[in-house]
Formats: structure tokens, sequence, C-alpha cells
């Protein structure tokens, strides 16, 4: 971005809202603005906008979702704010009320469904490491869903063992750490376990035409 800024300019405006004392506040364009001043340009186009915090939330989220490479975590984060700025306009708008406040209301707008929507969500319950995962592509999105339903303490245990053994559990082995998570009943030893016993889909195959069979 540094590289392309210095080579065409700022080619968006940035969005800012003015503050409550003085200066201006950045909504849209943080990584834009942090390039510029990385450069030393002191003077870029920006549009001023008059909004509260939800609306400042809204538009920021919105922003966000519509960049071309979105991470994982920064969709989770985005959908979450949103959802809660949507809420808390519901409570101090008595005319505002109904589903449009929920994630029926997200996912109209972008495209993902309600379900998804919620499981986007459930990622900010995450620890950061294991996040960062998600993001590195290094686990997959449905189990990490289902390992965010597990304890704090249970996903450091999980994040050890996965470094240790170099393997991160399948869609089926992080339902059952969920269950087991959930009912206590989780150790560190059947993580090691789970995480070092060969999955179907990691055993050698071999195929042989019918004619060699004969």
């Amino acid at each position: 971005m540094v590289d392309s800024i210095s080579e065409s300019g700022i080619i968006t405006p940035i969005i800012v809202r003015p503050k409550v004392s003085v200066g201006y506040e950045v909504i849209s364009g943080h990584r834009r603005w942090e390039a510029c001043k990385e450069l030393g340009i002191e003077s870029i186009p920006a549009r001023v906008e008059y909004i509260d915090d939800d609306e400042a939330t809204i538009l920021m989220v919105n922003s966000n979702i519509q960049r071309e490479h979105v991470l994982p975590s920064e969709k989770a984060f985005a959908y979450k704010m949103r959802m809660e700025a949507l809420k808390h306009q519901g409570r101090t708008t008595l005319a505002q009320v109904g589903p449009k406040f929920s994630s029926e209301k997200i996912a109209a707008e972008t495209g993902d469904s309600r379900n998804q929507v919620k499981r986007y969500i459930r990622l900010t319950y995450l620890i950061p490491s294991i996040l960062q995962m998600v993001d590195d592509g290094r686990i997959a999105f449905n189990p990490a869903v289902e390992i965010s339903y597990m304890t704090g303490e249970h996903q450091t245990w999980l994040k050890e063992e996965m470094d240790m053994c170099d393997a991160t559990p399948s869609l089926v082995q992080s339902r059952t750490l969920k269950d087991m998570s959930r009912n206590g009943t989780l150790t560190e030893n059947y993580l090691h376990t789970l995480l070092t016993e060969e999955k179907p889909n990691q055993r050698q195959k071999f195929f042989l035409n019918q004619s060699d069979v004969q």
C-alpha cells in the first residue's frame, strides 16, 4: 500500500468525523492514513461525516467488509461490532425494533447467510494464537468454530499440543473437544492422543485397475 500511494497518491478519500474537542477522527481508511504518515504526506483527501458512535461503527464495519481481501478475524470482529451497534440503536430508538437488528439484517447486507454470520462471530471467542492460525489458513474455518466453544484454558492446551504434534483437529475431533470441554472431562493427555491419531484423509491410498486385479 505504501508503494501504491507513493506512486499514485490517495485515489479514494478517507472518511472522518469531527472530534468533540478539536480535529478529526478517522472512521474508514486507517491503513491509507498510516501509509501516508509513513511517507510524510501531511494532507490527503477526506470526506467528513457528522455521525454518532453507533453510526461510525457501522460505517467502519461496512468499509472493512467491502475490502477485496478480508481475513476471517477481520470479518468476525466486524460482524460482532456491527451486531452490537445495531442492538444499541434498537434499544435507544423505540421505533426501531425487530429482526433488522439481528444477524438477519447483517446477512441481508453482506451476502453471508444468517447462520454464517453467527459462525463468524463465534471466531471472536478463540484465543488470539488460534485465531491467527485461522487467518494463516493453518486450521479450517468449521473446526475453528467448534473450538471456539472450548474454555480459554482448554484452547491454550490445544494450541500447545497442536504446536507439539504439528497437527490440527478435524471437524469431528473438534466437536468432540467442544463437548468434552463443556462437560469438564477434557485432559491434556487425551488431547495428545487425539492429535496423534491417524485421520482417514491422511492414510495413503492405492488404486489398481480391474484388469490388474484379475
